[in-house]
């Protein structure tokens, strides 16, 4: 995409965030999206499917960097801590979003249609990390089961990242994978 393409989605994306914080997600068009961020409505829709999708603009490019440091992750690695290494990878991009993460969590909070949305793509995220493990050789079971428990770890420590800008995420998700394990381990 050319750099002024990624300009116009930054754009809408943050107009659709001052409205929908202002007005509310089911109060706001995507024309008055579009309007806010001086473009028309049909280059909105060049951009994103709907006004739900403006909010998760980067979920492909998540999915595909985690993806991808599961495949790379050393032979010899378990699946969990293959699944820690690649969420601390895609600490970096989610650190340089935070000044749209913390804003977006808030809307998605307070509304059913945009914790639905989260919710699908969640559970895309979870089958794709469970079929790159199946590739790496972890029985489906087993793959499944964990790429759904990596994901709760990583929510309860985006959760607590976004809650305290004091705090690396790096170590929320090194926690959240600790507790996880200790919680499973035989006492």
């Amino acid at each position: 995409m050319p750099r002024d393409g990624e300009k116009v989605r930054r754009r809408l994306q943050a107009a659709a965030l001052e409205l929908y914080r202002d007005r509310g997600f089911d109060q706001t068009t995507t024309a008055e999206i579009a309007a806010a961020a001086g473009v028309t409505e049909r280059t909105f829709f060049r951009h994103f499917a709907d006004k739900r999708e403006v909010l998760f603009g980067g979920e492909a490019a998540l999915s595909a960097g985690l993806t991808d440091a599961v495949r790379e992750a050393p032979a010899a690695l378990g699946p969990w801590p293959t699944l820690l290494r690649a969420f601390k990878a895609a600490g970096p991009v989610l650190e340089a979003n935070r000044a749209f993460a913390e804003p977006r969590q808030r809307i998605i909070a307070g509304s059913p249609p945009l914790r639905e949305r989260e919710l699908a793509k969640s559970l895309s995220l979870t089958s794709s990390l469970a079929a790159v493990l199946v590739e790496r050789g972890v029985p489906d079971r087993q793959a499944m089961l964990a790429a759904k428990m990596a994901m709760s770890a990583f929510g309860q420590a985006f959760v607590a990242w976004l809650s305290d800008s004091s705090s690396n995420l790096g170590d929320l998700l090194a926690r959240a994978f600790d507790d996880v394990h200790s919680l499973s381990s035989p006492e």
